[in-house]
């Protein structure tokens, strides 16, 4: 891939809404990506003959900030901004048509992200979808779309943020805090919430205490969904080294196409949460200690490197996009197929 890949990113469109995107904030992949793409150009093609895919640069997150109608309801401006944008692409050049969007990617971290790919039905039908709403009760489809991580950035640098004890100073069996919204939570919380002292389940932290810190005090990290399926503290576990428990519906994992998920996380249903200490105490010492070792393997597939580096976070969502384009044949206009 990194001999080969090439990506034309239509040069279309004025920032805020295109070529630009939040980079602190849990939508900050969308911003991330578009600027390491930039930085890291030996990805990018000037020459869309030379191109495997095409990038349709616009940030959902901006949309919803800078042409959404807040509290309106209303999707439609944001639809109508991405029907008006593929027009654009489509008249001024031939590859959205030649493919009908499948060679084309889109990047979305907001919430909204599958909302606005429903504005043209090739695009959520053939084009690949980036998306951290990776749910599939919604739509997504992994074996075209990718699935990518929602990561909290407040800075644009991880000191601090990635490290951890060992297995044996961690005294806590599993942690959660967090807002209670979405269906799932509120039953994580009527279960445990202060009802067992190896079950550190709490709605609002204590005065004074470090999220981060009793992270790194915990062998498990609960990640339960909250209105979607996403959420960044299962990167913020495999950052501090804690075995992540995924409690959803409908979700696909990032990356599950080259991570085997269960080997170095938990993932459980809404109606395990009730045994969830059993479930959890039944994990053998040496079998927590091979998922432990295991998230500190795979973890640096998730860190966010400003430039980016070989396997992070920016190169794993870029072989995601490669491998799904590889199974997309074009046709060129003059009867030839390429891949």
């Amino acid at each position: 891939m990194e001999k080969q890949f090439k990506i034309f990113v239509y040069p279309e469109g004025e920032p805020p809404v295109f070529h630009d995107g939040p980079c602190k904030s849990i939508y900050s992949m969308e911003g991330n990506f578009i600027h390491k793409l930039d930085l890291d150009n030996k990805f990018q093609t000037k020459d869309p003959q030379k191109a495997h895919v095409f990038y349709l640069p616009f940030s959902v997150a901006k949309m919803v900030q800078f042409v959404y109608v807040r509290n309106s309801h209303d999707f439609g401006p944001i639809k109508r901004t991405v029907i008006d944008y593929v027009d654009l692409v489509a008249r001024k050049y031939p590859y959205w048509n030649r493919s009908l969007g499948s060679d084309h990617f889109m990047l979305s971290c907001h919430d909204w992200g599958p909302e606005a790919s429903f504005s043209l039905p090739y695009l959520h039908k053939n084009s690949i979808r980036a998306l951290c709403n990776a749910n599939t009760s919604e739509k997504f489809n992994p074996i075209k779309d990718v699935s990518i991580p929602e990561i909290n950035l407040q800075t644009d640098k991880l000191e601090g943020l990635v490290g951890g004890p060992s297995p044996s100073r961690r005294t806590i069996l599993a942690f959660f805090a967090g807002g209670m919204h979405g269906p799932i939570r509120p039953i994580l919380l009527e279960h445990w919430e202060n009802k067992d002292e190896d079950i550190r389940v709490h709605k609002y932290l204590p005065t004074g205490v470090s999220y981060y810190d009793i992270m790194r005090k915990s062998k498990y990290c609960l990640c339960p969904s909250g209105y979607e399926v996403a959420s960044p503290r299962i990167v913020e576990a495999l950052y501090n080294g804690c075995v992540p428990v995924l409690i959803s519906v409908s979700y696909v994992p990032p990356f599950s196409d080259v991570l085997n998920w269960k080997s170095f996380a938990v993932v459980l249903s809404v109606d395990d949460i009730p045994n969830l200490k059993n479930t959890l105490t039944s994990i053998s010492w040496r079998q927590y200690i091979r998922m432990q070792r295991r998230v500190l393997q795979v973890r640096r597939h998730f860190v966010f490197n400003s430039p980016p580096k070989r396997f992070d976070v920016f190169h794993m969502i870029l072989h995601s996009i490669w491998l799904r384009r590889l199974n997309v044949k074009i046709n060129d206009g003059h009867g030839a197929m390429t891949i």
